[in-house]
């Protein structure tokens, strides 16, 4: 083999070997951004999961605040939907005809405050008689108002002691302690043995981790009725309704039932539920509705029972 033989296959096996190089350098590199791809994928998975974690634990952290205003509209934004759908799908044999006369009870959530006496005077102007689902309050002015609800003749019920979500909810046990406490609070203070109920949030709330099935059968236990609503005048949300539109909210639904629980709120900074009553009370009277405070006779309005659950 001569010498320009032996450069060309020289040459050729030099081209050989750079075109392996070449191979192998993509190889290698396809190789490794496969590997790369993959610990990016991982890590991300990572993130998300961790980010999940942290919402969930931030999420635990709102709701065991509950009691405070947070907590409260947390609570509203949850259920809010719900609610509405469960009022929409009330019992059949509720719904009110042409003809039929209807029954209101205005109900006030969370008091005693300092627009107690106003909502009280207001309903004593027009000789008209609700009902007052009360937290538990030791001061003097609350012991006062406890008072003047039951000898006005108003339907003074429980709104738990405490209305912090987290405790009242947190057990059975829990539930029960709360639940003396509210009714035995009452009782030392008015003489009279509340035997109406409604729990915080509704029975349709989503904040409690127990079975809400467990409290619904104590309360069953010790003879108690609770009651949950069929129409809002809108009070419980941040939306800042004025008066005419909470007055609004309540006239547009009341006329669906024969018995409608209108959720109402008595707290300090409610002030337009108390300027929106007297409008209230007087629309009501036009439409020829009974304003009654709940009694025995009263027709259950319960978003949740144990025969539903």
């Amino acid at each position: 083999m001569d010498d320009k033989a032996k450069e060309a296959l020289q040459a050729r096996r030099e081209k050989i070997s750079r075109v392996h190089r070449m191979k192998s350098m993509i190889v290698f590199t396809l190789f490794l951004w496969v590997v790369i791809s993959l610990l990016l994928m991982i890590f991300l998975s990572v993130k998300v999961v961790l980010l999940e974690k942290d919402v969930n634990s931030l999420k635990n952290v709102i709701l065991s605040s509950s009691g405070s205003k947070i907590s409260e509209k947390v609570n509203t934004k949850m259920n809010q939907t719900d609610q509405e759908l469960l009022m929409q799908n009330s019992a059949e044999d509720n719904l009110a005809g042409a003809n039929d006369t209807l029954k209101v009870y205005l109900t006030f959530d969370d008091g005693p405050s300092n627009n107690t006496d106003r909502i009280l005077d207001t309903l004593d102007d027009y000789n008209v008689k609700a009902t007052f689902f009360v937290n538990g309050r030791t001061d003097h002015h609350s012991k006062k108002m406890y008072k003047r609800i039951v000898k006005e003749g108003h339907t003074l019920g429980m709104h738990s002691y405490t209305h912090k979500y987290s405790e009242v909810y947190a057990s059975l046990a829990s539930f029960k302690k709360d639940f003396e406490k509210i009714q035995n609070l009452l009782y030392d203070v008015t003489g009279v043995v509340s035997t109406y109920y409604r729990f915080p949030g509704g029975s349709s709330n989503k904040v409690s981790n127990s079975d809400m099935s467990e409290f619904i059968k104590y309360l069953n236990q010790q003879d108690i009725t609770y009651f949950d609503w069929n129409v809002m005048c809108g009070d419980a949300t941040t939306s800042g309704y004025t008066k005419d539109e909470l007055v609004e909210n309540v006239m547009k639904d009341v006329v669906k039932y024969k018995t409608s629980v209108v959720l109402m709120h008595d707290a300090t900074d409610k002030d337009a539920t108390v300027e929106a009553l007297p409008t209230l009370i007087e629309k009501l009277q036009q439409k020829g509705a009974l304003l009654l405070p709940i009694s025995e006779d009263t027709t259950l309005i319960q978003h949740v029972s144990l025969s539903s659950k």
